[in-house]
């Protein structure tokens, strides 16, 4: 007879031991068994070892989290109810000397071989005894049958927490396969952590499938307390005298980390199901960036992901709701609020204020208010802002032309109290994101000398130009809060950064929030300087004013400075002003005021005829006194641009906002002199350009220094001629009323008077 090779022999002896494993398998998953009444509250209540009262919160987490929890279980062809064909488990296993190995296996396939071992056995359809006695005796040590029981129970969420049986099952399997002799080591130093519980929790851990991690630490918790309490009946039942071995000792040691364990899942658990949840958006506002879906959390990925980690998962859930900031406090108040009353009451009144309408909202509210419960110090207000502020601008500088994204991201900053993170994350966003386009946008209007077009801005800034006017204000408002926040921050001591007891061990990077309180103060004269620039560049993109170079507003030291780290010193403009260039600024400020009166006249025509469209909105901001403003900045007389102002109001006809722009100019004389002639103009036009029969024969009746007076005047000025002669009355009064009397026009605007009463 020839000789066999031995290897072979052993080969093929290995793949008959597996093949009869495979029809053990099969065999035991195919006795039906008697089914099982489904727990009652109570009975799982007492296998967890937990109390009504937590039992119940248990029960809330889990259904909130299976409501919003709606992505599909994996499910594959070869694992359908727990069936792996033969050929696929023979290449999944190895035996060698009398012991199976898995081989490596994707985590699919190794669900899918867990899954032919116990997914009756979790659904209460086989016995889990026999199954662990049998693929014990094979070969399986109790490690590889826990990680495999554990990568069904994880991967078959939604199955699982479907099935309040499946909690007894799991129950059951933990137990058996813990006391299996082998499963716990007996001399385990007592100081230690047991290997077994711990790689049961570091599946928790790493799992992203929350609700059944949670619920299977509840489960292993539940069986190492039981365990525990056998083996403290046995060591006070038989006390050895100085034995060295300690394993209660030691399970008490896993008790606690069970419970930090069970601590941080609910946390996880109570993050991912608000990540999870909705509010409905209108699709015109949506923007692709909003549309990519969030990743899964889990509890490594929270403590790897740094002090600031939770802060940036929930801020990035804040970006793609794009939540408004008083749905975010309105949670907030919910959370302090003492009486339901006064709760009512913040509830109607965010209604009123939000033009969003938000299906969903009451939902996302109640978890946003549990979250904030769960973490009073990662998601502190000022935490959460600073990351929202910090999510919208990346979000921004990804696609500049969403100017919102932006808006929203300063709205943030604006909220956080803290003067300190406030200064710190606005330094960081002008220094990563904002002062380099700035510049390239400020270099392309000073060459241009105007607005420029849009064609030019995409080139050199990266951004339409409706979207460069938007970013340009938003400039603006990034310095102005960046200015407030150093005055403020003088009066405010450091913000105290906590973390929850559970997350104290979190590593990563440095969060959020360190890193602006390390921010070096700014050297608030050049931000001021700088903010400037900005209002400018803005006041020009807005209402595309034309021969203008910003920067010939300014000489060369303030040129120099512009664009410099704005914690440094820089040698700035001080004392008087070149006449030459005070000039150039009084041109600039009196165009500018034109095209605000312009604009607000514009408005005001909108108003009376809806149909007409409005080119430029005034209503953003106070204009006219960011105006003045800039006119102190830039050290021209404030009361010249006033007076401009107002002689332009009534020009446009806009005599009631006149009225009121009147009380804030000093010199009100020469004032009433400049308006005398403009209402001398609407008379002129009215009595000599009309030609009608009525204006020819009160023109008669006129004294004839009046009539002569009027002659001079030039209507082709007047940018409204349609005033109503009332309404020109009114000014002939005002102008009266600031005209001293030894002034040398004093009786022209007395012959008004008459004038105006006989026409009207």
């Amino acid at each position: 007879m020839e000789c066999i090779d031995e290897g072979l022999l052993q080969f093929c002896a290995n793949k008959l031991k597996l093949l009869h494993l495979h029809e053990s398998v099969i065999s035991l998953n195919s006795v039906a068994m008697p089914s099982e009444t489904v727990p009652s509250d109570n009975d799982l209540a007492k296998l967890l070892r937990l109390e009504e009262k937590e039992f119940t919160r248990l029960q809330m987490l889990l259904e909130n989290y299976k409501q919003l929890n709606t992505q599909t279980s994996v499910h594959f062809a070869e694992d359908k109810d727990g069936k792996l064909p033969v050929k696929t488990f023979l290449e999944y296993l190895d035996y060698e000397k009398d012991v199976i190995h898995v081989k490596k296996l994707e985590e699919k396939e190794y669900v899918a071989l867990g899954s032919f071992f116990f997914w009756k056995c979790l659904h209460g359809e086989s016995s889990t005894e026999e199954m662990c006695e049998t693929l014990m005796s094979a070969g399986f040590s109790p490690q590889l049958l826990l990680s495999l029981v554990l990568s069904v129970w994880l991967a078959k969420e939604k199955d699982m927490l479907h099935r309040t049986q499946s909690v007894c099952c799991l129950h059951a399997a933990l137990s058996l396969l813990s006391k299996m002799t082998v499963a716990i080591d007996e001399s385990w130093d007592s100081q230690s952590v047991s290997p077994w519980w711990q790689q049961m929790r570091t599946a928790c851990i790493q799992s992203e499938n929350n609700g059944a991690a949670f619920l299977s630490a509840h489960v292993g918790h539940s069986v190492t307390a039981q365990i525990t309490d056998s083996i403290a009946e046995k060591k006070f039942s038989h006390i050895t005298i100085g034995a060295d071995t300690d394993p209660w000792e030691a399970l008490s040691l896993d008790t606690e980390y069970w419970k930090l364990l069970l601590k941080q899942l609910e946390d996880c658990l109570i993050l991912q199901t608000l990540l999870l949840s909705k509010v409905s958006k209108k699709a015109s506002q949506v923007s692709s960036l909003q549309t990519e879906p969030l990743g899964r959390l889990s509890v490594k990925k929270l403590l790897e992901g740094g002090k600031g980690g939770i802060a940036d998962s929930v801020a990035k859930w804040v970006f793609k709701q794009d939540l408004s900031l008083a749905l975010l406090r309105l949670a907030q108040k919910r959370e302090e609020s003492e009486s339901e009353e006064e709760m009512q009451q913040t509830e109607s009144h965010f209604l009123a204020e939000s033009v969003e309408d938000q299906p969903g909202f009451e939902t996302v509210l109640e978890l946003l208010r549990l979250a904030y419960q769960q973490f009073p110090c990662s998601l502190e207000m000022d935490v959460l802002h600073a990351h929202c502020c910090w999510e919208y601008v990346v979000q921004w500088n990804k696609d500049p032309e969403e100017a919102r994204f932006l808006i929203r991201s300063i709205e943030h900053l604006r909220c956080i109290t803290s003067a300190h993170v406030q200064h710190g994350i606005a330094l960081m966003m002008w220094n990563t994101f904002i002062v380099k386009r700035l510049s390239a946008a400020t270099y392309l209007m000073d060459k241009v000398g105007k607005a420029p077009k849009d064609r030019l801005c995409r080139r050199d800034v990266g951004m339409s130009d409706t979207a460069m006017t938007s970013f340009l204000g938003s400039c603006s408002d990034l310095l102005q809060t960046l200015m407030e926040a150093d005055i403020r921050s003088d009066e405010m001591q450091l913000p105290v950064l906590d973390t929850e007891d559970a997350w104290v061990s979190v590593e990563g990077q440095t969060s959020l929030v360190e890193l602006a309180l390390e921010q070096k103060h700014i050297h608030y004269p050049l931000v001021e300087h700088q903010s400037v620039l900005c209002m400018l560049l803005y006041t020009i993109m807005k209402f595309s004013l034309k021969s203008v170079k910003p920067l010939s507003l300014f000489d060369s030291k303030g040129k120099n400075a512009f664009f410099k780290d704005l914690t440094s010193i820089q040698l700035l403009p001080s004392g008087d002003v070149d006449p030459a260039l005070l000039s150039v600024r009084h041109q600039f400020l009196t165009k500018l005021v034109s095209a605000l009166v312009q604009a607000q006249a514009s408005s005001q025509k909108t108003k009376d005829n809806p149909e007409e469209t409005l080119n430029v909105s005034v209503k953003d901001r106070d204009w006219p006194a960011l105006v003045l403003d800039l006119a102190q900045h830039l050290q021209v007389n404030e009361d010249v641009i006033q007076r401009h102002y107002v002689c332009e109001l009534y020009n446009y006809g806009l005599d009631q906002l006149g009225e009121e722009a009147i009380l804030q100019v000093h010199d009100k004389e020469v004032l009433a002199s400049q308006l005398l002639v403009l209402t001398g103009q609407r008379l002129a036009y009215a009595l000599l350009h009309t030609q009608t029969k009525e204006g020819m024969e009160l023109l008669a009746r006129l004294p004839p220094t009046l009539c002569t007076w009027l002659k001079a005047m030039d209507p082709q000025d007047l940018k409204n001629v349609d005033v109503p002669i009332t309404t020109t009355a009114k000014l002939v009064d005002k102008v009266i009323e600031h005209l001293p009397e030894n002034h040398g026009q004093y009786s022209v605007a007395l012959n008004l008077i008459e004038a105006v009463e006989a026409m009207s």
